[in-house]
């Protein structure tokens, strides 16, 4: 894989801008935000020229939208993005009763919570992942979330702050692979661990597939451990439909085994039915696919 497409980046506005902002939403309603960003994302997208490109490629290749719409979904993307971030400071200045929130396939995460074994969400960057922590959890297992360690200190306290108070422990991906040895830990606990599975970050192993009209590689991690434990796994997708009002897709992914193949085989026919359900889910919400690099080869 092209080292291009590989994704680095963290959560924009340094620690002093993200303070800011969580002071802010403890006084000011969401929308006078989601306001202020109108006016801010065409310098963003001036300024961010990798990510708007990218994007706009998006809309032109994968959908084939003509210049000007793609031009014009382009903002809309960035401006959807920037209520996503706005929504998780807004969490973090405590107003949670400031969403409201429907989760579809709600049972299939409570019967394997309720399992001895543990199992493994697979996320995305499609909509608002990290929101969905903060709504749909466990209380009788742990789950262990694997998230980026190049976040600033304000993000992390934040997010820890909220997530260790909904039976949630945060597993940053180090470079010395030790977050390798908490996930297995977690699992053998019978645990939960949730992890991206769209993004190849300091990941070498990956099965490349056909995804909305071209090819792109994606990381087999999850489902390599689904394999070795034998365990389910839960692709979750949140996506946001209003201003106050997310919705919650729970679907079973990648967890029927054929005795028939080998595990290498299937190891990437659970990759491609992951994948399956990211393509169904982006075709119905493309303006909120939020992978701001050179995603496809």
């Amino acid at each position: 894989m092209a080292e291009g497409r590989k994704w680095r980046g963290n959560t924009g506005g340094g620690t002093f801008g993200q303070h800011a902002l969580i002071f802010f939403f403890r006084w000011c309603h969401l929308r006078l935000g989601y306001a202020i960003i109108i006016v801010v994302v065409p310098f963003y997208m001036l300024f961010s020229r990798k990510g708007y490109v990218a994007i706009y490629r998006f809309f032109r290749k994968q959908f084939s939208y003509t210049v000007w719409k793609s031009f014009f979904k382009t903002y809309q993307n960035h401006f959807l993005f920037g209520q996503v971030i706005i929504d998780r400071f807004a969490l973090f200045a405590g107003k949670k009763n400031a969403f409201e929130v429907e989760i579809v396939g709600n049972e299939h995460f409570e019967r394997l919570s309720s399992g001895e074994k543990g199992f493994i969400i697979a996320g995305s960057h499609v909509g608002n992942f990290e929101i969905g922590g903060y709504f749909l959890h466990s209380t009788k297992k742990k789950i262990n979330a694997l998230i980026y360690a190049g976040e600033t200190e304000t993000m992390q306290l934040n997010r820890s702050k909220i997530l260790n108070n909904h039976n949630i422990n945060l597993i940053p991906v180090m470079s010395d692979l030790s977050h390798l040895f908490a996930i297995n830990s977690a699992l053998q606990k019978g645990e939960i661990v949730s992890m991206p599975c769209d993004r190849l970050h300091g990941s070498t192993k990956s099965v490349e597939c056909n995804f909305l009209r071209g090819k792109a590689d994606f990381p087999v991690g999850a489902f390599a451990l689904s394999a070795h434990f034998d365990m389910e796994i839960l692709a979750i997708f949140v996506i946001k439909m209003s201003a106050k009002k997310y919705k919650i897709f729970v679907q079973p992914c990648g967890n029927v085994l054929d005795t028939t193949s080998n595990k290498k085989e299937n190891i990437k026919n659970s990759v491609i039915s992951y994948v399956n359900e990211l393509e169904n889910m982006v075709k119905k919400y493309p303006l909120q696919w939020f992978n701001y690099y050179d995603f496809w080869k």
